[in-house]
């Protein structure tokens, strides 16, 4: 199988290539995070995945020496920065152009899928939709906040057809107003998250500008109908996966918006990952939606591993399914399993659900620390190719900006670098979830003993990953002289 300069993501196999003589050429697959060259480890690999685990495990002792009690830090250094008439007026104003934006954008990558060159390479719907607003928005999302909220185009339009509803016939809401299953919760989100999984790891239309602005287009029905049947504001939080999905992430970030001030709404700043340790806990379909936003980017970067070359027989397409459906599954079993050891090292009654609930937040700093490692030599390199594509974003010949010819250096991020900020990535998220874990124990059982006895299993699923994630990031990275 040919290989290619940039070992980035399966949509780049066709869509981020560059040869030495600086024109496009088609690949046949990429990693989703090497940069395709080695970089010799300077000590031994088994001493970083050591030193990884050690790490998380020390953190864990000092959580459990120095943090007694469950304290309200989170609540007290929330500090609020917009709350004032006028500066809410320029946040309204700065929310309108950012909807305008995003319903712009959007129309404009309909337009580019459909009507645009059908080549992947000259076509700016392709990297648009993978690199800048999937992986872009995840980055966006855990690092800064809900910016999702706002540029949602399909929340936007629909939001925009309400209002002209409103005037044409006044009173009668446009929406239906039927009542949403309670039993459905968050299903349908998982069930299209995990079609969304599959298109980007296993469909081989992923990267045709057509068939990607069919989807778009089959999508954004599917939402408005949702919005139709049971209003806009319910199927945002039941069924738009990715408002559930990027505002999920966002708790992690130091911002949020909330109701405050005579009615306006307030940003505040808070530190990272508190929003993850809010009252309520999530139902088994939220769980089940952080286990499959694990489970998918570790099985992606598993996928470029000699062990699942090794592992892999019968037909590429359904090897890859098969691991898409197999993988969120085997993730949400040793999940519950853990809780259910989590219970019976506490030495309490609790359950297995309720427990899952309690600390499946826990794992989302672990998830966009992995989501970081994965995708940032992709994202560093596919961001370039937006340079000369703003000048000739439907590949009709144009040069808007004059940069139509504007080199891409793929490789931008090398090797080394990819693997230190992997290393350093995956070793925060998990020691920012020992800390949650530990909180959480504390508020969920009834005395300190209890919580640290059962904190073992969390910490041993947590060292394991540790290890495991850096293994399959260092595959395509590194080259291991030393064993």
């Amino acid at each position: 199988m040919p290989t290619t300069p940039l070992a980035h993501h399966p949509h780049g196999r066709r869509l981020l290539v560059l040869s030495l003589s600086a024109v496009f050429v088609v690949a046949e697959r990429a990693h989703a995070h090497g940069v395709g060259v080695r970089y010799d480890l300077p000590i031994p690999l088994w001493l970083y995945l050591a030193g990884a685990g050690i790490t998380v495990t020390l953190s864990f002792a000092a959580l459990a020496f120095f943090m007694r009690t469950a304290t309200g830090f989170h609540d007290s250094v929330r500090v609020t920065i917009l709350c004032s008439g006028p500066a809410n007026f320029v946040a309204s104003g700065a929310a309108s152009a950012a909807r305008v934006v995003g319903v712009g954008t959007y129309l404009m990558l309909i337009y580019a899928g459909l009507f645009g060159t059908q080549s992947p390479l000259k076509n700016i719907a392709p990297v648009m939709v993978w690199a800048v607003w999937w992986v872009g928005m995840l980055y966006v999302s855990a690092l800064l906040g809900n910016v999702w909220a706002l540029l949602n185009p399909l929340d936007t339009l629909f939001a925009w057809a309400e209002a002209l509803y409103a005037r044409l016939l006044p009173g009668r809401p446009l929406s239906r107003g039927l009542r949403y299953p309670e039993r459905l919760g968050a299903w349908p989100a998982v069930a299209l998250f995990l079609v969304f999984i599959w298109m980007e790891l296993v469909w081989e239309g992923s990267d045709h500008p057509a068939p990607l602005a069919s989807v778009m287009l089959a999508y954004s029905a599917l939402t408005w109908t949702g919005m139709l049947l049971f209003g806009r504001a319910e199927w945002l939080c039941r069924g738009e996966v990715f408002s559930l999905v990027f505002g999920l992430l966002a708790r992690f970030a130091p911002t949020e918006v909330r109701a405050s001030c005579d009615r306006n709404r307030a940003l505040a700043l808070r530190p990272y990952a508190v929003g993850l340790l809010k009252c309520e806990r999530p139902s088994a379909s939220r769980v089940a939606l952080v286990i499959v936003l694990l489970a998918a980017v570790t099985f992606d970067g598993f996928m470029e591993t000699p062990l699942w070359a090794a592992l892999a027989h019968g037909p590429d397409v359904w090897r890859r399914t098969a691991g898409v459906m197999a993988a969120p599954l085997l993730f949400l079993i040793v999940f519950l399993l853990s809780c259910r050891l989590i219970a019976w090292c506490s030495g309490t009654q609790a359950r297995t659900w309720p427990i899952a609930g309690a600390f499946v937040l826990t794992l989302v700093p672990i998830a966009i620390a992995y989501h970081l490692a994965h995708y940032v030599s992709f994202l560093a390199a596919a961001g370039q190719y937006l340079i000369p594509l703003a000048s000739d974003p439907f590949g009709f010949g144009w040069d808007l900006f004059g940069t139509r010819n504007a080199f891409v250096r793929p490789a931008v991020v090398d090797a080394r670098a990819v693997w230190y900020i992997s290393v350093a990535a995956i070793v925060a998220g998990h020691v920012a979830a020992v800390y949650l874990a530990h909180r959480v124990a504390l508020e969920q059982f009834p005395d300190r003993r209890s919580a640290l006895r059962s904190q073992w299993p969390m910490l041993f699923m947590m060292v394991v990953y540790t290890m495991t994630s850096l293994w399959i990031i260092s595959q395509p990275i590194v080259t291991r002289r030393f064993g």
